[in-house]
């Protein structure tokens, strides 16, 4: 048994007792209260979930395993010479809580490295896509035409014990994450740049070989890295992590799922916020005849924006209540990078006058950017200007926390997802009755 998944393993056997504490003698513990406006609201803040690959702190921000991304950024090895770390490091990190040394380091580096290379069908399953058809559906669909190669449907129909699923679950993380760059810069120049593909480098880590493959030099590689790391995991309740969870608590594979939570982020309401935050910023460059505005003007634009009964894209958190910490590192590499680029210059300039225009109107209850508000002008400045391929980045990115979670679900048997479900007359009787009670 590979390394990794010894200490995999021997972190599962200790977890286990924990869980099984839980069950036994605290089952009956009351955790959170659901009011009728969370039932109809779409379950917003109900506590019904169980992760422990990230928690989404509003103080703080997101959280990996404990850490907080200044940490993650901080302590995860890097690459030689680079400023962000390995993204196969920070996969480790999920699965395991660990900080990989540079030996384990160099095990998973090894084992995304060994597993990248693609089935020919997969390509010809994207070949056979009509022109114009979305990326992320084509994204979607070739990690479905991948459900073939799953270790774990074979253990399953050979009787795998139920203790042991999370091993083939595994090495079905594993080979689908290392394959998912290669799909994903395959779509792309296989829809934007004429289908001429360019061959992965087996020397490159899973940063800078997409960036390879993609056709983008230095420092988009740096870019890539940030990227995927960023948008790794944000807990299990949004809709692309709980889908992804929903869906293998059937036992489908974990193909399957990662397809399914593609899916989920490929909506309007989801995945595609960065796309309505560039076209924001474009049209307000237009508006502005391509000239930066004074802080005064851009006041003004931002009132004039929100009058209108428009929102201003990229600001605002459901959770968080200060500045997304995702936003700042994107601000970092962008002051660092790119400091001249027009569109930075907007973005700067909003962020230094939206938060206390919100504030000041008084609806907003985080005022603050969130992690969509600077990661298209990026993608855009080094001429990935293509809005439809943006949510497949993201989708690259969240199945790596998506499928750690997967492969810890499997190791603590957690059940299959099934709540119930209530008739609008019910919710009136209740209304009814608590309002005869007061």
């Amino acid at each position: 048994m590979a390394n990794v998944k010894q200490q995999l393993h021997e972190k599962i056997l200790a977890w286990r007792p924990r869980t099984e504490k839980l069950l036994k003698e605290y089952g009956e513990v009351v955790v959170d209260k659901v009011t009728i406006s969370q039932i109809i609201g779409g379950m917003r803040d109900i506590k019904s979930l169980v992760t422990d690959i990230s928690y989404l702190d509003p103080e703080e921000g997101i959280r990996y395993r404990g850490y907080t991304l200044g940490q993650v950024f901080e302590l995860l090895p890097k690459p030689k010479g680079a400023e962000m770390p390995y993204v196969e490091g920070l996969y480790y990190l999920l699965l395991t809580g660990d900080i990989p040394n540079s030996t384990e380091l160099a095990e998973i580096v090894d084992e995304f490295n060994k597993r990248r290379i693609l089935p020919r069908y997969v390509y010809e399953v994207i070949d056979a896509f009509p022109c114009c058809s979305h990326p992320m559906t084509i994204f979607s669909t070739a990690i479905l035409s991948m459900s073939r190669e799953s270790f774990f449907n074979k253990k399953y129909h050979a009787g795998v014990n139920k203790l042991d699923y999370w091993d083939p679950t595994y090495e079905d993380a594993l080979n689908l994450l290392a394959k998912l760059p290669e799909i994903g810069a395959y779509i792309y120049r296989k829809i934007y740049r004429d289908g001429k593909r360019i061959q992965s480098n087996p020397n490159l880590d899973m940063g800078a070989n997409f960036a390879h493959m993609m056709g983008i030099g230095a420092p988009y590689d740096e870019v890539t890295r940030m990227n995927f790391i960023l948008h790794a995991d944000h807990e299990s309740g949004n809709v692309s992590a709980h889908t992804g969870h929903l869906v293998a608590s059937s036992l489908s594979d974990v193909y399957l799922a990662i397809s399914s939570m593609i899916n989920g982020l490929a909506g309007p309401l989801h995945g595609l916020a960065n796309q309505e935050v560039l076209r924001w910023l474009q049209d307000v460059s237009e508006k502005m005849d391509g000239k930066v505005p004074t802080v005064d003007e851009m006041k003004q634009f931002v009132w004039d924006t929100l009058h209108s009964g428009q929102v201003i894209p990229g600001y605002g958190h459901a959770v968080l209540r200060k500045t997304d910490p995702r936003y700042s590192f994107q601000r970092e590499f962008c002051q660092k990078n790119l400091p001249d680029d027009i569109l930075f210059k907007y973005t700067d300039l909003l962020y230094q006058v939206v938060p206390d225009i919100l504030r000041e109107q008084g609806k907003a209850k985080n005022p603050w950017p969130n992690v969509d508000a600077q990661s298209g002008i990026i993608q855009w400045h080094y001429g990935v200007t293509e809005y439809d391929f943006y949510t497949v980045l993201f989708g690259i990115g969240r199945a790596i926390g998506i499928c750690a979670n997967i492969v810890w679900d499997r190791a603590l048997g957690y059940s299959l997802e099934r709540p119930k479900s209530v008739t609008t007359e019910m919710l009136e009787k209740i209304a009814m009755g608590a309002k005869s009670e007061d």
